[in-house]
């Protein structure tokens, strides 16, 4: 159960990263696309940062992760629930990891 805990956060943390990644294939149809595709992949960069953090320090990235899910619920104007509920669920997995392991 805990080799469960362990890894269930972070495999869940690479595939949200990932699902946050599709969304700036929309970047290809502009006229610069270079520019707009790092523009669209920020919130990526900013999920796998915080990854990297979670993976050495499960409380920090618990609270990185809720930050990023309370970030992402307003930054849509609390239209898409999808989006930032996942964050939530893998700080709150990140935390019960870390209690689990003590």
């Amino acid at each position: 159960m805990k080799k469960f805990l362990y890894w269930l956060p972070r495999i869940l943390a690479i595939l949200f990263i990932g699902f946050i990644s599709l969304f700036a294939l929309d970047a290809f149809d502009q006229p610069q696309w270079f520019l707009a595709l790092v523009m669209h992949l920020i919130p990526s960069f900013v999920l796998v940062a915080a990854t990297v953090i979670a993976w050495k320090n499960e409380l920090v990235g618990g609270w990185l992760f809720l930050g990023a899910g309370g970030m992402l619920l307003f930054l849509s104007s609390f239209e898409s629930l999808i989006v930032s509920v996942p964050a939530f669920v893998i700080g709150v997995l990140f935390w019960v990891g870390k209690k689990v392991k003590k």
